[in-house]
């Protein structure tokens, strides 16, 4: 009696080595119906993880012509390849949000995303809140409202209260809390945090820019 593994029969009375021939002949069956030819229905190959491929990014108004690999995150080339280090590098997995930055006025994690993603998006990161050296109207806000101890955090919270702002000028507590929820303290500020947010809605609506 045989004990050749890879004929084996299944319940159905069907062996291993039969059911994978079916299998072949059902492909090439699909592809008849489709009207296309195995090769056409393989998958579109990768591209190499160290292969570089020009992109343009428009960051804070000034467009940026890059070499980048595909795997480079947003994070990586703001801060090691174009300096701009008022993005923090904290968890690097979505958690903390030390690394938000605005895509098209809305704030997203720039270590959950690729710079290839965001060609074609407006990126705007902590300096491109300033004028020169005068601070914005968030920033001033915090400082005022002492929002902040250690202060790694406060990049990402400022571009969080930032994104709100853009979206709703006269938030509530609550929306404060939720707009924020996605920045993480670890010195406890939020109570300052908060209060900073709300400072700098009402800067905003005095005209401040």
């Amino acid at each position: 009696m045989s004990t050749d593994n890879h004929d084996c029969k299944c319940k159905s009375g069907v062996s291993r080595r039969a059911f994978l021939a079916t299998m072949g002949v059902g492909t090439a069956v699909v592809a008849g119906i489709s009207g296309v030819s195995a090769e056409e229905m393989k998958p579109p190959e990768e591209m190499a993880a160290n292969e570089l491929t020009p992109i343009m990014l428009n960051i804070n108004g000034r467009n940026h012509k890059l070499l980048v690999e595909p795997r480079y995150t947003l994070l990586f080339v703001l801060r090691e390849k174009l300096g701009l280090t008022g993005v923090k590098v904290g968890c690097e997995r979505g958690e903390c949000g030390a690394c938000t930055v605005l895509i098209n006025g809305l704030p997203r994690y720039a270590c959950l995303t690729l710079a290839v993603e965001a060609e074609d998006s407006e990126i705007t990161t902590l300096e491109g809140l300033m004028n020169g050296e005068e601070l914005g109207v968030v920033q001033q806000a915090f400082l005022e409202k002492d929002a902040l101890q250690c202060g790694y955090c406060t990049p990402g919270q400022i571009m969080a209260v930032e994104g709100l702002l853009r979206q709703n000028a006269d938030p509530s507590f609550e929306e404060v809390r939720r707009g924020s929820s996605g920045n993480l303290c670890r010195c406890g500020t939020y109570e300052n945090i908060f209060k900073a947010a709300k400072r700098a809605s009402e800067l905003k609506k005095g005209g401040a820019k």
